[in-house]
Parts: C-alpha cells; sequence; structure tokens
C-alpha cells in the first residue's frame, strides 16, 4: 500500500483520457498516432493518459456486419488473419517506442491492445490491457477475462495475471476492460489490492459508459475513469480485406466515445464526451477517496471476510511448461 503524504502535489493528479479513432488493423500507423497523443497529453501537463479498449489497431466491428459466425467462412479467415498480423506482441518489442516515451515525458499510460502473446504459441489474440508507469516500464498486461457476445468469435479468454493495481502519486490505480467491469469478483478483487482510481476501457459509447461509470465510482467510493474511442464508417482503410462487405451494413457510426470520470461520490466530474476527438483532461483529488470512504469501504470497515472472502488466481496461464 502506497505511502499517503498530505501535499497538494502528491494529493493531485492530471489525468488525460485520449477520446481518439484508430487507424484501423494498421498496428504501425495506429502506433504514431498514440505517440502523437501522449504527446499532446504531456504538453497539456497529464501524469496519467489513457486509452480506449482494443485501440491498437481497432475493435473487430466487421464481425456483426459481416456473418461472423458463419463456419469456415473465406472472409472471417481473411479479414482474421489480417487482425492477427497487426495485432502486438509484447515480447518483440513493439511497445518500446511507446515506453521510451513515458520514460521521457515522465507520464504513465493505460493502453487497450489486441495481443497476439507469445506464450499462447503467438497467433490468438487477446485484448489486453497494459499499464506503463513513468519510467517507461510495462508493469502489468491484463488479458480481458471473457469476451462478450462476438467479441467471442475474434478473442481469446485471458486470465488473472494483470488484475493488479500500481501506485501513482497518492492514488492506487487499476483496471479492467468494458463488460469486465460490470463483473462484480473482478472489481472486488482490484478493490482488496487498494484500488481507489479505477481506470475502464471502452471500444466507445456513452450507452455503456453513462451508467456503471457512476455504479462503480459509488459502489467503491474511488474515481472512476472511462476512456472510449471513436470510429466512423469513413474510417475504415480501403486496403481492408472485404471491405464492400463490410460498408454494406456498416453504419455511419459506430463508436461516438462517451469518456467521462466519476468522483467518488458517484458524482460527475466530467460526464460523457461524445463525437469529439481529443484530449479530455480532469485534475482529480485524493483527499475525496477518504472522505468518502468515512461511511463506506467494500473491503474495509463495511466487509466480514469471516463470511465472505475472493480467491484470486493471478497465475499466467500457458499450455506448455519447458522443464530443461
Amino acid at each position: 500500500m502506497s505511502k499517503i503524504i498530505d501535499t497538494p502535489d502528491q494529493n493531485n493528479l492530471k489525468i488525460g483520457m485520449a477520446q481518439i479513432s484508430p487507424v484501423w488493423l494498421n498496428k504501425d500507423a495506429t502506433i504514431n498516432k498514440i505517440k502523437e497523443y501522449i504527446i499532446k497529453a504531456s504538453n497539456d501537463g497529464c501524469e496519467l493518459v489513457v486509452f480506449g479498449e482494443a485501440l491498437l489497431p481497432g475493435y473487430p466491428f466487421w464481425v456483426s456486419m459481416t456473418d461472423g459466425a458463419k463456419f469456415d467462412s473465406k472472409i472471417q479467415k481473411e479479414i482474421h488473419a489480417h487482425y492477427i498480423k497487426n495485432s502486438i506482441q509484447i515480447e518483440a518489442g513493439e511497445l518500446d517506442e511507446i515506453c521510451a516515451l513515458a520514460k521521457q515525458h515522465k507520464i504513465a499510460i493505460y493502453l487497450g491492445l489486441m495481443e497476439r502473446a507469445k506464450n499462447r504459441g503467438g497467433h490468438s489474440i487477446y485484448c489486453s490491457l497494459v499499464y506503463i508507469n513513468s519510467d517507461g516500464e510495462i508493469k502489468s498486461v491484463h488479458r480481458k477475462l471473457q469476451p462478450t457476445y462476438e467479441e467471442r468469435l475474434t478473442w481469446a479468454p485471458g486470465d488473472g495475471n494483470g488484475l493488479r493495481v500500481h501506485e501513482l502519486k497518492n492514488f492506487t490505480v487499476g483496471g479492467l476492460n468494458c463488460w469486465e467491469n460490470w463483473m462484480p469478483l473482478p472489481r472486488t478483487a482490484l478493490y482488496g489490492l487498494g484500488e481507489d482510481l479505477h481506470i475502464a476501457v471502452w471500444p466507445g459509447s456513452d450507452y455503456n459508459t453513462a451508467d456503471i461509470t457512476r455504479f462503480i465510482a459509488r459502489e467503491s467510493r474511488s474515481y472512476v475513469v472511462s476512456v472510449s474511442s471513436l470510429m466512423s464508417k469513413a474510417d475504415f482503410p480501403t486496403d481492408t480485406p472485404h471491405l464492400d462487405t463490410i460498408l454494406e451494413n456498416c453504419p455511419d457510426t459506430l463508436a461516438n466515445g462517451g469518456s467521462c470520470i466519476a468522483g467518488p461520490d458517484g458524482e460527475w466530474i466530467l460526464p460523457p464526451v461524445i463525437d469529439k476527438e481529443g484530449i479530455i483532461t480532469a485534475t482529480i483529488d485524493f483527499n475525496r477517496v477518504l472522505e468518502e470512504r468515512q461511511n463506506f469501504d467494500s473491503v474495509g470497515h463495511y466487509s466480514r471476510p469471516d463470511v465472505t472472502k475472493l480467491t484470486v488466481n493471478r497465475e499466467r496461464q500457458s499450455t506448455v511448461e519447458i522443464n530443461d
């Protein structure tokens, strides 16, 4: 648990929410855009910048528009192969430039990406949330525990290894992907580790963020930062495989943002922002956490571990264990 230092410098944290669209399914161009927005957030004085779920290289919007459940479909195979090739293998150093920027600008980063996990063979895709500290070190990689609905046709289920929190000034920060935020037990795991600043990343919709952001804040008596991406019909690159088929049933807007921040009392600090690309900033005060924990602390004085207790398995799952 971090030591509480009662100074304005340690109590106040400026957060940047990068509500942007990817260069869809183009990892190199999307990395360049992410780097651009890290610099923008730093120039705005942000100490933490958050990017939405699956931003790098993009959410699998095609699945629901191209009969994604059709077995042995050439269309699905070819788009999926394109997705794999543009996903990130962290062990190969594909985040090194982003980590270097974090260190250079002394800014912490939460980044949603598609991970081509080496320890699972390197051919399946995991929806991962990566935390990089202000020294440029990757401190956790949380693979989404349960892909949602059509996501299961292209993403693999993750494990509990990334259920971790990190010290950031006086705050203790943790995060979950999209509908994981509706899962009571992963939330409780982070609460129990001391989380008081919760990061919720989404592919992009105020429909998702408007209710759950305030609910988690009120339940946990923590700050909750929900960050979403943007995506429009015009954002599909012309070299996307089977683009004509995708666009046949594609709405004009696929992701309208909805990034927002709720305080530890469950009230808005920044209500959902829609259809606006850029860095959205706010400064939060750690003392508000302590004030709201006075009457309710779900894993502290308002808990009964002698009656109910959560067990968390944080072992990184792998199909092969090598003993040389």
